[in-house]
């Protein structure tokens, strides 16, 4: 049985530390700005222009002050760059700001060729033993959904020459609802420095992450990663579409020993459902704040009770087959005792189907994406090991 993994503090500090936007200070200097323009508006009331001013920027000072304590809370926003990429994603002005502020530094490429494969050339040739983050844009029009980008983060040495008979075990990452986005991963997530701390610490092999699109084209959707009666079907573009193409324009371990899915809070409850309904696709299921019933967002399956019943684990689980063994892991914060009692209950029904399951709880945090950055370490060891674990076929090989 593969354990909770206990890591370094040096991987976990850095895990959990604040990104500079995500510093209490931001927001306490902008509320105390607030109060200083009121107390100018209040004394110098009989001054019209003074007190219109005043009162002006208190009421931007205020607005700054509560986005900033948000952020601080979820955890969103780590860094400029992370800002500048939210900010492209509006247009006019906060796309020309957004530009701006972000450095270009992790930007995804274009996908290298690979015989049989329609894609452009990436921008620059990868450098020896470099990391690089490509992009595949797959459209699925069967399962109704449009071009979705899928970013790939490739480990250092991937096109080494030394490395061309290497193939490498997969872990999917499917963001939040609503409003995510698989930059989230990258960004929110830190997926990339987290990667890069644990390969340096020799904690985990080299490992391809991809961090997948499941919004069909309208993040503001909750889909939960479902197939929508009527609507696009997601489950069916990640686990039919996106993963053969990935196998196919990458050297991959082709089999579910070396391949894990996991996902965050809308994108966890994706993942579990997902993972479950492919248990013979997906050996490991890496999952931060997961939930096991649909709640408010059952809705988007428009009453039809069939589709219910099949995508709600907190029903099928007690009962289900495992036509093959899966290894799960549920990150929660404790600061979200709902979360901690919904993984333990996961785990209970796992355990009670003759299954691995293994639940983390981090200190502190909440149902935000501070939690699921602190804790993306311990999934990708969890997967790492288990993808080396007895009978696995990850790690090197030759097609």
């Amino acid at each position: 049985m593969i354990a909770d993994p206990v890591l370094p503090n040096e991987i976990t500090d850095r895990a959990r530390q604040l990104g500079p936007l995500e510093s209490p200070l931001i927001w306490l200097t902008a509320a105390a700005w607030t109060v200083a323009a009121i107390t100018v508006a209040v004394c110098l009331w009989r001054n019209r222009r003074v007190r219109r001013w005043s009162l002006t920027g208190a009421g931007v000072f205020f607005l700054v002050a509560a986005i900033t304590a948000v952020n601080t809370y979820v955890g969103y926003v780590r860094t400029p760059d992370d800002l500048g990429k939210l900010l492209q994603k509006g247009g006019g002005v906060l796309n020309a700001a957004g530009r701006f502020l972000d450095d270009g530094k992790n930007d995804p490429e274009a996908p290298s060729p690979v015989p049989g494969a329609n894609v452009s050339p990436p921008g620059a040739p990868p450098k020896k033993g470099e990391a690089r983050t490509e992009t595949v844009t797959l459209a699925d029009p069967p399962n109704k959904i449009p071009a979705g980008q899928n970013l790939v983060l490739l480990p250092p040495g991937y096109f080494d020459p030394e490395n061309a008979g290497r193939r490498y075990p997969v872990v999917y990452l499917v963001h939040g609802y609503p409003f995510g986005g698989p930059r989230d991963w990258l960004t929110s997530g830190d997926a990339p420095g987290s990667l890069d701390s644990l390969g340096k610490a020799k904690l985990i092999s080299p490992m391809i992450v991809v961090s997948v699109d499941m919004t069909a084209g309208q993040p503001s959707q909750d889909w939960e990663g479902l197939n929508i009666p009527g609507g696009p079907q997601l489950e069916n573009y990640l686990a039919n579409t996106v993963v053969p193409a990935i196998d196919q324009r990458y050297r991959t371990v082709n089999d579910r020993s070396g391949r894990a899915l996991g996902g965050m809070s809308g994108g966890g409850f994706a993942a579990l459902n997902i993972g479950l309904h492919h248990v013979q696709q997906f050996g490991t299921l890496v999952i931060a704040l997961p939930y096991d019933d649909l709640n408010n967002s059952i809705s988007v399956l428009g009453g039809d009770q069939a589709a219910i019943r099949a995508d709600t684990p907190r029903q099928y689980l007690p009962t289900m087959d495992f036509p093959a063994p899966v290894a799960v892991m549920l990150a929660v914060g404790s600061g979200a005792p709902t979360d901690v009692t919904t993984a333990k209950r996961i785990a209970d029904a796992l355990h009670a189907r003759g299954q691995e399951a293994v639940v983390h709880v981090e200190r502190g945090f909440n149902h935000t994406w501070h939690t699921a950055r602190a804790t993306l370490p311990y999934l990708l060891v969890f997967a790492d090991r288990h993808f080396h674990s007895p009978g696995s076929a990850a790690g090197p090989s030759t097609p």
